[in-house]
């Protein structure tokens, strides 16, 4: 008879500790909003590159004129434009951002998921030792914008999304990085 009640007990307990591991464990999704901003530190000498908006997967549009053909129209569909899963690498979302890496010209997507007053940024850092910079979405919420760099074929390059509020030019989390993806595009 004890040992029945032995049995039951830790039974008991195993399934209350699994209950509460479950419960304490599970990450947070890109979409589950911060509780408040959490500020992130860049390093001072981080370039902040401004994104332009693209008209098709292959290149950026550095600058739309509203008064051309098309107007203001024409710069917000530009704005929506979506990179190619099959030509953009290491695609990476937190909260509000979602980036890749766009291996045929060495562009860098940043997309603005979230309507909430602040950016999407797109950090980029190199293995080789280049300087850091981020390209920086301030198209508004539901747009992707593109930052066009020239990177060495040889090396890699990682990701890190973030958001940014351009009023205080401070970067918030919650914050996601990709793994390292080679600039010519070759696994």
């Amino acid at each position: 008879m004890r040992e029945n009640w032995r049995s039951k007990l830790s039974v008991l307990a195993g399934v209350s500790a699994l209950a509460l591991s479950a419960v304490t464990a599970t990450p947070a999704l890109a979409d589950d909003a911060p509780v408040s901003p959490q500020e992130v530190q860049i390093p001072a000498d981080v370039t902040i590159v401004e994104g332009g908006a693209a008209t098709d997967p292959a290149g950026p549009v550095e600058s739309v004129d509203p008064a051309g053909p098309g107007g203001q129209a024409e710069a917000v569909e530009a704005a929506k434009a979506v990179p190619s899963s099959s030509t953009c690498l290491g695609s990476t979302a937190a909260y509000g951002t979602s980036g890749c890496f766009q291996h045929n010209g060495d562009i860098v997507w940043a997309g603005d998921t979230k309507k909430d007053g602040m950016s999407a940024a797109v950090g980029v850092y190199t293995d080789y030792g280049r300087a850091e910079e981020v390209c920086v979405n301030k198209l508004g919420a539901n747009t992707w914008a593109t930052c066009n760099k020239n990177y060495r074929e040889g090396g890699d390059v990682r990701l890190r999304v973030l958001r940014y509020d351009g009023d205080t030019g401070k970067f918030y989390q919650p914050e996601t990085w990709s793994g390292w993806i080679p600039v010519d595009g070759k696994y």
